[in-house]
């Protein structure tokens, strides 16, 4: 049963705010409240909820994991009552310029062929649609909504999961003809592979032999600067390339991609996210309409893979 007597979108705020600025004190001077006031708060609504939130030490405020979720959703509760009441009170309706940034190989299967229907939808929108793999400054390139496949870094963005994909090393048909098939992970330093010309937060490719956890990378053939790029490299014959599953599926299903290395598959996968600004302003109809009709729309299915009868791999599930 919900608490009547307790003000818990004042206490989201004074959490988040908390959170931000680094400390009970930065954020008692925004507010103006007391130190003491603040932290009584905090103090009052991890009661509530019965679980730490921060980790207090006399020089800096770090959050617990329940902390890190609370805060993500109370950014989305907060950005949401925001916008709920500027469309009440203004009647709003989507409209105007909206810039999308999206991962290339997403976009492309999965956002361009929904553009049509949103745009039919709200024909007073105009989209910007910019597809790239690199990581961009959301306030700096002055985007909307970005939408990235992979680890997210720290930020003050808001996130929404839009799905998740599991990630395969994968080699054309000839190129194995010629160069043969990895056994093992060591294998890979007597193969070629296809990199990236920017920076990953893993340098090696996982792998898992019962419990141990190990990491091994062919030398660099070529390297790409968007999964696409590295995916016709791939499919061209020159070397292995590690890639996600919504993007390759089809290739593998059709012979034109084979996995390899399947039984040192650590199952791990990448998620998928739409980022916005969502806590420092109310949210622009348009960026809200835009983020529902991704959540509602994009269908990422996380099939795993089976070897066939005739040794062809499918996808299952």
């Amino acid at each position: 049963m919900a608490r009547f007597d307790t003000n818990r979108s004042a206490e989201m705020e004074v959490f988040v705010r908390v959170v931000d600025l680094g400390g009970f004190t930065q954020a008692a001077r925004k507010l103006r409240l007391t130190p003491s006031g603040v932290s009584k708060l905090i103090s009052r609504l991890e009661a509530r909820l019965g679980a730490r939130l921060v980790n207090r030490t006399t020089r800096k405020l770090t959050l617990t994991a329940e902390g890190q979720a609370f805060y993500e959703r109370s950014l989305r509760i907060l950005a949401e009552m925001e916008e709920a009441e500027r469309e009440a009170a203004s009647g709003a309706a989507p409209r105007g310029r909206l810039t999308v940034n999206c991962n290339i190989p997403f976009g492309m299967l999965h956002v361009m062929p929904l553009i049509p229907r949103f745009l039919k939808q709200h024909p007073d929108v105009t989209l910007d649609l910019v597809l790239t793999d690199t990581v961009i400054d959301l306030m700096q390139e002055r985007a909307d909504v970005a939408i990235r496949v992979g680890p997210l870094r720290a930020s003050r963005l808001v996130a929404r999961k839009l799905g998740t994909s599991r990630m395969v090393v994968v080699g054309a048909p000839d190129y194995l003809a010629r160069c043969g098939t990895p056994k093992i992970p060591a294998d890979l330093a007597d193969h070629r592979g296809i990199g990236w010309t920017f920076p990953r937060s893993i340098r090696g490719w996982p792998f898992r032999r019962g419990d141990h956890a190990e990491e091994a990378l062919p030398p660099p053939v070529a390297r790409a600067s968007d999964g696409e790029a590295a995916r016709r490299l791939c499919l061209g014959g020159i070397g292995l390339a590690r890639l996600a599953l919504f993007h390759i599926g089809p290739d593998i299903e059709s012979g034109r991609l084979v996995p390899v290395l399947q039984s040192y598959n650590p199952g791990d996968r990448e998620d998928i996210h739409a980022v916005y600004v969502g806590h420092t302003a109310p949210l622009p109809a348009r960026v809200r309409a835009f983020i529902d009709f991704l959540a509602e729309h994009v269908k990422v299915s996380d099939p795993a893979l089976k070897r066939a009868g005739d040794g062809r791999w499918k996808l299952t599930g």
